[in-house]
C-alpha cells in the first residue's frame, strides 16, 4: 500500500544570528504523503457501488478512514451496517490503493444523492464545498450528555505530551496531525496521524467501529490542532464525552458541544486549558 512519508531533495539554507552570512546545503528531507482517496459505497452485488466522496489523506488505515467517515456522516450506524470494505483498483488503472469499496449490509439504505452536500474534501477542511450548515449537521445516536465521565485536570494536562511522544510520522515530517483516544486515567488507547485533522479523527472512529467499541463512552479524544465544528460533530457521533484540542475551538464547535452535552477543552498546553462547554467533567 502507499507510504505515509516520502523523501525529496531540498536546499537547506541557514542564516547566522546577525543575518549577515549564510550556509546552504542540498540534502534529502522527509515529507508527509498526501494522496486522494475515493470512497465508493453501495449494496451487495457486482458493479453496484458508486463514488461517494474523495478526500485528500495520508495513506494508511484507509479502511478505518472510510468506515469512520461513513459513521461520522451518519451514513452507517455500526459495524453491522458494513458487509465488506476493501481497497480496490480505479476504473481504468491497476490497484493504486487510492480507492476503498464499501459494501453495505442487506437492508442498509444507500446514501441519498444530495446536491447540497459536496463530499470532495481537502486535507485542510472536511466540510469544504457543502452548501449550508444544515447540510453538514448530523445527530448522534448516543446520549453523550448522560455520560458520567470525569477527568482530573492533572491528567488532562499530561495528554498532549503523551500524544506527541507517540507521533512517529510527525517526528519524520513535521507535517501530520494526530488524534488520540485516551481513557479517563490518561492511557493512550489508539492514535492515528494524517495530513488532515478530520481524517485522523475518522481513522480513530473507524477503528472503534471495526473493534465494536462504540459508543466511546468514558473516553477522551485529543486532537493536535484546533477544535472545529466538524471535529466536535465527529466526536459526538462516536459517543465521545470529552473532546480536547491543543489549540483554539471555533464558535460553532462550542455551540455544538453545549447542545450535545459534550465537554470541550481548548488550548490544552503548558499545563493549562480553557473549558468551553460542560466543565463538570474536568475535576481539580
Amino acid at each position: 500500500m502507499g507510504r505515509a512519508t516520502d523523501r525529496r531533495g531540498v536546499l537547506r539554507v541557514d542564516l547566522d544570528a546577525a543575518a549577515t552570512g549564510r550556509t546552504s546545503v542540498r540534502r534529502q528531507d522527509s515529507l508527509a504523503v498526501e494522496e486522494p482517496l475515493e470512497i465508493r459505497v453501495g449494496p451487495p452485488g457486482p458493479g453496484r457501488r458508486r463514488p461517494l466522496a474523495v478526500t485528500m489523506r495520508t495513506p494508511g488505515d484507509d479502511l478505518d478512514l472510510a468506515i469512520g467517515f461513513l459513521l461520522t456522516e451518519g451514513l452507517v450506524r455500526s459495524a453491522d451496517d458494513v458487509h465488506t470494505a476493501q481497497l480496490c483498483a480505479g476504473a481504468e488503472t491497476p490497484n493504486t490503493y487510492n480507492v476503498v469499496d464499501v459494501v453495505l449490509s442487506p437492508g442498509v439504505p444507500e446514501p441519498a444523492a444530495d446536491p447540497t452536500r459536496n463530499f470532495h474534501t481537502t486535507s485542510a477542511c472536511g466540510v469544504c464545498g457543502k452548501a449550508s450548515i444544515d447540510a453538514v449537521r448530523t445527530r448522534s445516536l448516543f446520549a453523550v450528555g448522560d455520560d458520567p465521565l470525569t477527568v482530573p485536570a492533572a491528567v488532562l494536562v499530561e495528554l498532549p505530551q503523551r500524544l506527541r511522544a507517540a507521533q512517529r510520522g510527525f517526528d519524520r515530517t513535521g507535517g501530520l496531525h494526530a488524534a488520540g483516544l485516551f481513557t479517563a486515567d490518561g492511557e493512550l488507547v489508539v492514535l492515528r496521524e494524517d495530513v488532515g485533522r478530520h481524517n485522523a479523527v475518522d481513522k480513530v472512529v473507524g477503528w472503534a467501529v471495526r473493534e465494536r467499541r462504540l459508543p466511546l463512552a468514558g473516553h477522551v479524544l485529543l486532537v493536535s490542532g484546533r477544535a472545529s465544528f466538524e471535529l466536535t460533530q465527529k466526536a459526538w457521533m462516536a459517543g465521545v464525552p470529552l473532546l480536547a484540542a491543543v489549540s483554539a475551538p471555533s464558535t460553532l464547535a462550542a455551540e455544538l458541544a453545549e447542545e450535545a452535552g459534550l465537554t470541550l477543552v481548548g488550548f490544552l498546553r503548558d499545563r493549562a486549558m480553557n473549558v468551553y462547554a460542560h466543565p463538570r467533567r474536568v475535576t481539580t
